[in-house]
């Protein structure tokens, strides 16, 4: 099969087309031909070279890629309860990509407790565009419980993360407050924002003064600004990261490492999100669609930044 990835770490243009044998679907799995493929943010770390663990080489090509929409072509015996997916069907899938295994393929096997039908109102492009990151939100939010009326504030609002911690969290009654550039306020009140603060400086002061001098009950640093906007969040509050960190807050303040690669088999939260796409309570957002072969003219548009939606790769 047609696959995109690498054979040395670098720059874009390090990107190329490959081939590899097709992979079968086992027990518990099924093989889905991928239509369309979300370029995302961790695959531009994987081909640098930053990933810890994932060395490329001639003979060991790295496929990337993290959210896949297709059609299933192949299902293995064994299937969890309630799996109710047939051959033909329009499916979206997560991946955990791990060498040659990567959204990036003509073809790819995943547990099928990774994989949902395909929202019906959706392209595949759309399909594809909007699980990993809606997935983080989710988990972020689940993990944080925070009651209806309770005050989030979230950075990086306008970007991918950050807009489905708004949208998500506005559609569990969240008073949520989020920071945007003056271009993007339109877009980040139609996620649902209660409060728009200005991006920058005055963002603790802004969050401080919209909960009255009291702090975010917490706060998701979708933008990874750390440590400099602890205090926009309460004492005893609490506060999501999505990198590693370092940080250790002070004043009662629970930190926690937000990773959506550990919750890939959350059938339930899949299976939820692609409803509320379908119902038209979560949004998706394509901002470009590529021929697979202009990989490394998507991941040098995803360098320059200031997207507001995802670049995609059709195969």
């Amino acid at each position: 099969m047609k696959a995109v990835g690498l054979t040395r770490h670098g720059a874009p243009d390090v990107l190329h087309l490959v081939e590899l044998p097709e992979p079968h679907a086992g027990a518990g799995e099924v093989r889905i031909r991928v239509r369309a493929a979300a370029v995302n943010p961790v695959d531009a770390i994987i081909r640098s070279g930053s990933f810890a663990g994932m060395e490329a080489d001639e003979a060991h090509p790295i496929i990337p890629g993290m959210d896949v929409s297709g059609t299933i072509d192949e299902i293995g015996p064994d299937q969890p309860d309630g799996f109710d997916l047939a051959v033909g069907d329009a499916a979206i899938g997560f991946v955990v990509p791990s060498g040659a295994h990567g959204g990036y393929s003509e073809y790819i096997v995943l547990p099928a407790q990774s994989v949902t039908r395909m929202p019906s109102t959706v392209s595949f492009a759309e399909g594809a565009s909007f699980l990993s990151n809606a997935l983080t939100a989710e988990i972020t939010l689940e993990a944080l419980a925070l009651g209806s009326g309770s005050t989030l504030a979230v950075t990086g609002a306008a970007g991918a993360v950050g807009g489905y911690l708004v949208e998500l969290g506005a559609g569990r009654g969240l008073v949520v407050i989020a920071d945007a550039a003056e271009e993007d306020e339109p877009l980040v009140r139609g996620f649902g924002a209660t409060w728009v603060v200005r991006r920058g400086t005055d963002f603790v002061s802004d969050v401080l003064d919209a909960t009255g001098g009291r702090g975010a009950d917490a706060l998701a640093d979708a933008a990874i600004l750390t440590d400099a906007v602890l205090p926009a969040v309460r004492d005893s509050g609490q506060v999501a990261f999505y990198l590693p960190t370092p940080v250790v807050p002070d004043r009662g303040i629970t930190p926690f490492h937000s990773y959506v690669m550990r919750s890939a088999t959350r059938h339930d939260a899949i299976e939820s999100l692609a409803r509320k796409v379908e119902q038209g309570v979560v949004s998706t957002r394509v901002t470009h669609v590529y021929p697979a072969v202009e990989a490394a003219a998507a991941h040098e548009r995803l360098q320059r930044g200031k997207l507001r939606g995802r670049l995609i790769l059709e195969f």
